[in-house]
């Protein structure tokens, strides 16, 4: 008994210093595991006389159920004060202002888009659309170039599986997603009479992927046809858009003489560097001049087979992909970085 008041006094000592769960689990095991103190007590009743053992065997229990009894209560008072430290830890001050949000931006590519509508809606174009999967009637043969033409080469076209409804000629076949902008030109041509005044901004697609290229690009063409136009209208106007763009009334654009089927003439336009201003530098390869965009008087055939009137009407067009004027305008030099949807790159337009 001398042995039991011993152990249960030191046991409640222990418990009552304990200052973390672990350590009063450690207790509990000590004292009333299968090995413990108390249990060791316990097991040793056999060594008394018969007459003795209930006597001490109520004691001993007793003196579990009492160290027990403390451990339970020592487990829910370090609970509590836990509780209150991850309370207090944790409190939020009502009053103070809340915190604010990051704040998302409009892609580049749609700011640019945006601002190119803009420019020319002040100018009194009306903006079009079209669908993006297209007959190859629209896409080719209304634009003057027929299937034996060399310049569908320089597409690269997505065509759509069809070969059977092609074969039995379906007038909807073949089927493609367009590689530019100008079916919604002849669409407008066929089912409007001039005067036109019209920009086509929307996607286009073509089989490529490179540091200026992607699969899926953007492209703004315009179109105006009416009486009288002529290609000094086009360049006042191409030179005029490019200006006011790049934010610089005295930037220099000169026109290359080129090659489209559907205009002719045709040219293709630069621009002074807008990095360098003429000096020559890494963006420009060092020629001072960058390409922006093609350009031509409407080709009499494109209007004829529209249903216009190539006698008494006339037209211009440009087309010009809102993408490199993006790169050029924030001086990025690959154009994959606006699609790869890195926060990071996209946050500085934000």
């Amino acid at each position: 008994m001398n042995e039991l008041a011993a152990v249960r006094e030191e046991a409640l000592g222990k418990v009552a210093e304990a200052e973390d769960l672990a350590t009063l689990e450690a207790l509990r095991v000590a004292y009333l595991g299968k090995k413990g103190a108390l249990t060791g007590v316990l097991k040793s009743l056999g060594k008394l006389p018969p007459e003795e053992r209930p006597a001490a065997g109520a004691a001993v229990n007793a003196a579990k159920e009492e160290v027990q009894a403390a451990l339970e209560a020592r487990r829910e008072a370090l609970q509590g004060a836990a509780l209150e430290a991850q309370l207090a830890a944790e409190a939020v001050d009502i009053t103070l202002p809340g915190r604010q949000g990051s704040r998302g931006g409009r892609h580049p590519h749609a700011v640019t888009m945006a601002r190119i509508v803009e420019i020319f809606r002040q100018a009194g174009y009306a903006v079009a659309s079209g669908p993006e999967v297209e007959s190859d009637y629209y896409n080719f043969e209304a634009l003057n170039i027929p299937a034996h033409h060399p310049a569908r080469a320089m597409h690269d076209t997505f065509y759509l599986e069809g070969r059977e409804e092609q074969a039995a000629g379906d007038p909807r076949w073949p089927r493609l997603l367009r590689t530019h902008t100008s079916p919604v030109q002849a669409r407008i041509m066929e089912n409007t009479q001039p005067p036109i005044r019209i920009i086509c901004p929307g996607k286009v697609y073509r089989v490529d992927s490179d540091v200026t290229h992607t699969p899926m690009f953007h492209q703004v063409e315009g179109l105006v046809v009416g009486e009288g136009i002529s290609m000094a209208h086009l360049k006042g106007t191409v030179i005029e858009f490019l200006r006011v763009f790049f934010n610089a009334d005295d930037l220099a654009v000169r026109f290359r003489p080129s090659y489209f089927p559907f205009t002719e003439p045709s040219a293709e336009v630069d621009v002074e560097c807008v990095h360098c201003r003429g000096d020559g530098c890494r963006v420009c390869s060092h020629t001072g001049w960058l390409e922006v965009m093609g350009c031509g008087v409407v080709h009499p055939n494109v209007l004829e087979m529209s249903g216009i009137d190539s006698e008494r009407f006339s037209g211009f067009a440009f087309g010009f992909g809102p993408d490199r004027l993006s790169m050029l305008y924030y001086g990025v030099d690959d154009l994959r970085l606006f699609y790869e949807n890195d926060l990071r790159f996209l946050a500085q337009f934000a």
